[in-house]
């Protein structure tokens, strides 16, 4: 009974009688807003937070004391965090960028997805063809090639390709034991190392007999 004396109360007086702020009366303003109205949906979406967080140089964004990880090409980007009772929701404008289950009740924790952060993965070091061409023909110069690759310092493949001129345009035996005394004094300049060849080289090709003088 009371309940329909209020319904009545509220239709007849209250609804009917012009309000200041409106300007006109409540069911007056109903019916002009009443097209416009629509549905409620079944079910109501899920209660949510949303927050601007810039991503750290490290790929994250910190919400709470936690931190919750994007791919690396957003660092230094402002994105918006969508914090969900249950998740966490990363976006740029209308793109999603990353979801997280949320961190609740914890400090300090960090949530990473492996994909966002890849670890580099170590190229496989194919030896250059010069390196291979010099390889296997004596200990010391197997031995030497190692060194100087170890001490060229990005340049191994230059040094290396002279090295494997000297081999072809020297003959083995005086190259080889050039090789072996620059290993034994840890001489890599390829300057010097032709000198100890042309050294080696010299008895070979200019020694001249002490009975052949024209004299």
């Amino acid at each position: 009974m009371l309940r329909l004396a209020a319904r009545g109360w509220c239709q007849e007086i209250a609804n009917a009688k012009p309000k200041r702020a409106l300007g006109v009366a409540p069911i007056a303003a109903y019916a002009v807003e009443k097209p416009c109205l629509q549905p409620l949906p079944a079910l109501l979406p899920p209660v949510y937070l949303v927050v601007e967080r810039v991503v750290d140089r490290y790929g994250f964004v910190s919400i709470e004391t936690n931190r919750y990880s994007v791919p690396e090409r957003w660092i230094g980007r402002s994105l918006s965090v969508y914090l969900y009772p249950g998740e966490v929701r990363i976006c740029h404008r209308d793109q999603l960028v990353a979801v997280h289950p949320r961190l609740i009740g914890v400090r300090d924790s960090k949530q990473k997805l492996p994909e966002h952060h890849p670890t580099p993965q170590q190229r496989d070091r194919t030896p250059p063809p010069e390196a291979t061409l010099l390889r296997g023909h004596d200990p010391l110069l197997d031995a030497y090639v190692a060194a100087l690759v170890g001490q060229a310092h990005g340049r191994g493949v230059r040094l290396l390709r002279r090295l494997l001129e000297f081999k072809r345009t020297y003959p083995a035996a005086p190259f080889l034991a050039a090789v072996a005394q620059a290993l034994r004094f840890g001489l890599f300049d390829l300057g010097r190392l032709e000198a100890l060849i042309l050294q080696q080289v010299a008895g070979d090709f200019f020694n001249l007999d002490e009975g052949d003088d024209d004299a």
